[in-house]
C-alpha cells in the first residue's frame, strides 16, 4: 500500500534543469519535484509520494487529510495504551 501525503509549497526552484519546491508537512520541510504538477505554486497544496507531487489540492482538502492522519494517530495512542495496561496487567 502507498500513501501520499499533502504539503503546502513554501518555496519553488530549478536543480539540474528540473522545478522543483521546499514543500512543508506540518513543521517538515522536504525537497519535492514538481514536474507532474508544473502549474504548481507558492502557498498551494500538492500531494506528495515518494518526493514527486502528484496533483494540486485545495487547502480544505489538505486540511481535511491532516484531520484524518491526526485521528489516526489518536486512535494508535489509544490502542498503544489498552496494550501497555493489558500487558501490565499481566505482571
Amino acid at each position: 500500500m502507498c500513501l501520499a501525503i499533502p504539503g503546502r509549497i513554501v518555496e519553488t526552484y530549478v536543480e539540474h534543469d528540473v522545478r522543483m519546491g521546499k514543500v512543508d508537512f506540518g513543521g517538515v520541510s522536504k525537497n519535492v519535484c514538481l514536474v507532474l504538477t508544473p502549474d504548481a505554486d507558492v502557498g498551494e497544496y500538492v500531494i506528495v509520494h515518494v518526493g514527486f507531487s502528484l496533483h494540486v489540492i485545495d487547502e480544505g482538502e489538505a486540511q481535511q487529510v491532516f484531520a484524518f492522519l491526526r485521528h489516526i494517530d489518536e486512535l494508535n495512542e489509544l490502542r498503544t495504551d489498552a496494550s501497555e495496561s493489558a500487558a501490565e496487567r499481566l505482571l
